[in-house]
């Protein structure tokens, strides 16, 4: 399994920045979750991460703001027979695809999901924003067995010990606590933005 940061507030050399969050997962299928907030900057870092638009089996979106699904309906004029998934999709936790599940919508004012994929070194949970607190989302997540690692916004996440034991801590986007995880957590913390790649056997 493979995850690509395509959109991010920081990013590689030769990539555009840009508050919102988008990242690509290649498993079976390549999914899309999230599209960022604008079209012209999702598509040109995906050609320059050599990403066809066209190849793109499903797009999941997290929740509803600009800033994570401002790029979809430009991304649909090049791929029309996308698939796509949307928080209300999945009130409850579903299995999408093999190794890759929804939380189900959490939240109460702002409605979000994020995805839990399935590895040999245990579970990636990936955020869009986390406006459910990243602690329920991963009391939630741990529903599906031990997690390895969790990638994305951390949104205002504060309760930093909720994270002893996960291997793999990668927050951007929207976190804001992030050189706090990176002291409490230095061994474990990885510096991810747009260009980012992981390796996940």
């Amino acid at each position: 399994m493979k995850i690509t940061i395509v959109y991010d507030n920081e990013a590689k050399p030769n990539l555009k920045l840009d508050w919102g969050f988008s990242c690509l997962i290649e498993n079976n299928k390549k999914i899309l979750f999230d599209t960022g907030a604008d079209s012209k900057i999702l598509l040109y870092n995906m050609k320059q991460l050599k990403i066809n638009p066209k190849t793109i089996d499903v797009i999941i979106i997290s929740h509803h703001h600009q800033d994570h699904e401002g790029g979809l309906n430009g991304f649909l004029k090049i791929n029309k027979k996308v698939k796509i998934y949307y928080p209300e999709n999945f009130s409850k936790p579903t299995q999408i695809y093999e190794n890759i599940y929804s939380t189900g919508t959490l939240g109460t004012f702002i409605k979000e999901q994020s995805l839990i994929l399935k590895t040999k070194k245990g579970n990636i949970v990936i955020t869009g924003c986390a406006h459910p607190g990243l602690e329920n989302i991963i009391d939630k997540a741990k529903q599906f067995g031990k997690i390895y690692g969790i990638i994305g916004g951390f949104h205002g996440f504060s309760k930093l010990e909720k994270l002893k034991g996960i291997e793999l801590i990668a927050p951007c986007h929207c976190t804001q606590f992030k050189q706090e995880i990176k002291q409490k957590y230095p061994a474990n913390y990885k510096e991810v933005k747009a260009g980012s790649v992981i390796n996940l056997k």
